[in-house]
């Protein structure tokens, strides 16, 4: 065998191998157990950075576990085509998105083999292709059908550096997550799905996902926001011409009802928009409202400001006249676009009274002493007893729901109803570079969906870019077209590029299936995933949408499970010098160099055991190279061994104790190295006890005896087995020379010898009075009489005992003794 470790000529011939063999292509196989491994796909931005690495060997790491299991393991790979990144490098270029992202995917595709990644890419897949993207617009074209889709004309996050619009959950701290640029508020048309239909199922089912970290479904479920509250009916004192008398309102505290001091309205309400007509700053004050934010974050931190409409509505239980504002933290798209203020218990109503000058109530007290209230620093927003309530005085706010709500459902203005924080998905994009919404625009300002015979719907990829402006939106040969000899127009808004993402992991069990979204015989064989790996920064959008998008298949008959995906588990960052390794930092590490100057397996071997995959990885080079020394190590202990000689079977009634003990090592490493790849997911600890045992091994090496070397190759074996997922390269290779016909992939999993984690001899720590004074080896099945005389007669404990009292002898057993002694 080659003494030295040559990681560039032993990973080409690995990959070959597993090219030449197409080790990783599976079918469906009802006679296996399955398991669908999945890393989040990447957006080809044109490299891969570290980042990608990690998230993707995590992700190998399982699924060639669960391979050795005995599995039927699935592990696909694709491309997150399209979006915006690619649109704006097109135009920065002077090229065309196609064409920028197809060579994109050819590099990072080449970079993601030399990785030695075991992917099926019989079922690679690109979103911007047409035999995918036509299958998702067939799937709106159902939903439109089912009712489940809708356009309307809605105050939307407008990004003006993008010229596109933002989900609610695109916006941070009131810029676009993708440049960074202040978002401001615009009225346009666009599509939505009703994603609110399945807002109790989506919050439902996220207690079926037992194996997800419970952050992500915390966040889940704050994001779909049940609550449960009243829905009643304000009325205007004085009727506006052509508007109704009256407007809902909703709200979780109906026991702070009676303190109700003004009424707060979007600045697009109707009823804004109608009083605006005759009062001149409250007009101005809605188009400044039109340039701000919509999302929720931003409002949150805006300052808050308001213009008196000069209508006033009549309190549905006091019959009270209360004046009626225009507010810029009111959004008409949540709720009814009015809320009730209550400024002696809502810090938010509070602020706003202040600022205005208009009354603050009481009508809630403290019911114990650590609730304190003091209206003139801060609004009370605890639940107490109800004071100023009239008929509900001394009521808890518990109670006061109820009979609040009674009375107005009484008197007809008002009932108790379940609400949800969660708006319909908004899938409309204006740019170019994503699949075009498949709707015909009628000449009646009427729509059609796309027939089917029609789909897809091209998107044409030979285009000039002309600044940020959408080629179809430009080229209105494009728009124009015909059906049944009538002219109609092409939909020029693209989806939001979450419609993609939302179901490619459903279309990889079926890639080349022509006959329809999905072959549900296949989808029903590999679905739900069972494991899925990705970054928490995915946590509401991406893994809400495709929760939704699973059960939408469901309904349609597609597949027949609830949830997309069984496990999950979100990699950490990686770090450099304590920050997230960017571009705009100028902290990236290139992963491509590190392959060229240590090979796959040592970039491999680092990203698995700096950190928990959970946890943050902070990059280290003394760390790139201790991984690189180990790999060597390994080589060259796998190298001394075979040149020692050939190993006889294992002769287990032949053993000395120190070859028993060095067998016990490889079995308690298989143990958990197991355990750790298993149910703990904890990668680094499985690597670390590998090197434990390697050390072990290399210490007490024994080449001159039969059982020795025998001994020895049972634990290299080992070693190379459990390293076999993490560092599948150099594994296939020591496989071979350890004279293995298979290859390790298609070795199975070992198992630990209960008998061979017995011990003879134990060590039991000796304590006088809780001080540490001696260490006795003594036999494993010594009896507490026998244990307490070899402790006393151990020469260092008669130095801490001789002279004084043993009052007591205290054995803990397999682990101490205490001897407690006084004058």
């Amino acid at each position: 065998m080659e003494e030295h470790y040559q990681p560039s000529e032993i990973e080409r011939s690995a990959q070959n191998f597993w090219q030449l063999n197409q080790s990783f292509m599976v079918t469906e196989n009802p006679a296996k157990e399955k398991f669908y491994c999945l890393a989040m796909f990447p957006y080809p931005s044109g490299k891969l950075h570290m980042g990608h690495v990690r998230n993707y060997t995590i992700a190998d790491v399982i699924a060639r576990y669960q391979r050795m299991l005995g599995k039927n393991v699935l592990q696909p790979m694709g491309w997150d085509a399209f979006g915006l990144p690619a649109e704006n490098a097109a135009i920065k270029n002077n090229t065309a998105p196609a064409k920028w992202t197809y060579a994109n995917i050819d590099y990072m595709k080449t970079q993601l083999k030399q990785l030695g990644f075991g992917y099926d890419w019989s079922r690679e897949l690109a979103t911007c292709q047409p035999d995918y993207y036509r299958w998702e617009q067939w799937f709106f074209t159902r939903l439109y059908e089912k009712g489940l889709v809708y356009k309307k004309v809605s105050g939307v996050n407008w990004c003006p550096n993008d010229q596109t619009v933002l989900a609610n959950e695109q916006v941070v701290d009131g810029c676009c997550w993708r440049c960074d640029t202040p978002v401001e508020r615009k009225e346009i048309p666009q599509w939505f799905i009703k994603i609110t239909d399945y807002a109790e199922q989506l919050l439902k089912d996220l207690d079926q996902l037992t194996e997800w970290p419970e952050q992500v479904r915390a966040m889940q479920r704050n994001w779909i926001g049940r609550s449960e509250g009243v829905e009643m009916l304000f009325h205007l004192s004085s009727p506006i011409a052509g508007q109704l008398d009256y407007f809902n309102i909703y709200t979780t505290r109906p026991d702070t009802l009676m303190g109700v001091t003004y009424v707060a309205l979007a600045a697009e309400h109707p009823l804004a928009i109608a009083a605006a007509e005759h009062n001149p700053a409250l007009a101005q004050f809605i188009q400044e409202c039109k340039i701000s934010s919509v999302a929720e974050a931003a409002i949150a931190t805006m300052e808050k400001k308001g213009v008196d409409t000069g209508l006033k509505a009549i309190h549905p239980i006091s019959g009270c006249e209360v004046p009626i504002y225009a507010a810029n933290f009111v959004l008409m798209g949540y709720g009814s676009g009015a809320v009730m203020a209550v400024p002696g218990h809502d810090q938010r109503d509070w602020e706003f009274a202040h600022q205005y000058g208009l009354p603050i109530e009481q009508v809630i007290e403290p019911v114990s002493d650590d609730q304190i209230c003091d209206l003139s620093q801060a609004a009370f927003i605890e639940k107490g007893r109800l004071i100023n309530s009239g008929e509900f005085d001394g009521l808890t706010s518990e109670d006061a729901f109820d009979a609040i709500a009674k009375k107005l459902e009484q008197s007809g203005k008002g009932h108790k109803t379940t609400n949800y924080r969660l708006r319909d998905w908004g899938v409309s994009r204006q740019r170019y570079w994503g699949a075009p919404i498949p709707i015909f625009n009628l000449p009646n300002n009427g729509e059609i969906a796309v027939p089917f015979e029609r789909l897809p719907v091209l998107l044409p990829e030979n285009v000039e870019m002309d600044g940020v402006q959408s080629p179809i939106k430009a080229d209105p040969e494009w728009r124009k077209t015909e059906l049944n000899g009538q002219p109609v127009e092409h939909e020029t808004d693209t989806f939001d590029t979450f419609m993609e993402s939302s179901w490619y992991y459903a279309r990889f069990t079926c890639p080349q299936y022509q006959e329809g979204m999905l072959d549900s015989r296949a989808a029903n064989y590999w679905l739900p995933v069972d494991q899925y790996v990705g970054g928490i920064e995915h946590a509401i959008l991406h893994l809400l949408y495709a929760r939704f998008f699973h059960k939408l298949m469901r309904d349609e008959g597609l597949l027949s499970s609830d949830e997309p995906f069984k496990r999950l588990l979100c990699q950490g960052m990686v770090l450099k010098d304590g920050v997230k390794m960017s571009k705009s930092k100028g902290n990236t590490v290139d992963p491509q160099e590190l392959i060229n100057q240590y090979g796959a397996d040592t970039v491999r071997l680092f990203t698995m055991f700096a950190a928990p995959p959970e946890q943050s990885l902070e990059w280290s080079d003394s760390g790139v190279d201790g991984a690189h020394r180990f790999l060597r190590r390994l080589w060259k202990a796998v190298a001394n061994h075979l040149n020692a000689g050939n190993a006889p079977a294992l002769a287990l009634d032949q053993l000395t104790e120190a070859q028993r003990n060095i067998r016990r090592k490889t079995h308690e490493t298989i143990a958990k190295v197991s355990d750790d790849y298993s149910r703990r997911q904890t990668f680094n600890t499985a690597i670390a006890a590998v090197m434990e045992l390697l050390n072990e091994v290399t210490r007490h090496a024994d080449y001159s005896t039969p059982q020795g070397l025998a001994v020895e190759r049972e634990a290299l074996e080992a070693a190379v087995v459990l390293l076999a997922p993490v560092v599948p390269h150099i594994s296939h290779e020591l496989w071979q020379q350890l004279g293995h016909s298979n290859p390790v992939i298609d070795a199975s999993w070992p198992r630990h010898d209960e008998t061979a984690l017995t011990r003879s001899t134990i060590e039991l720590v000796v304590q006088v009075n809780g001080k540490l004074r001696a260490r006795l080896d003594i036999a494993a099945n010594a009896d507490q009489e026998t244990i307490k005389s070899l402790a006393l007669e151990n020469e260092n404990v008669i130095r801490f005992t001789e002279g004084s009292t043993i009052r007591k002898v205290i054995v803990v057993p397999g682990k101490l003794v205490n001897i407690v002694v006084g004058g």
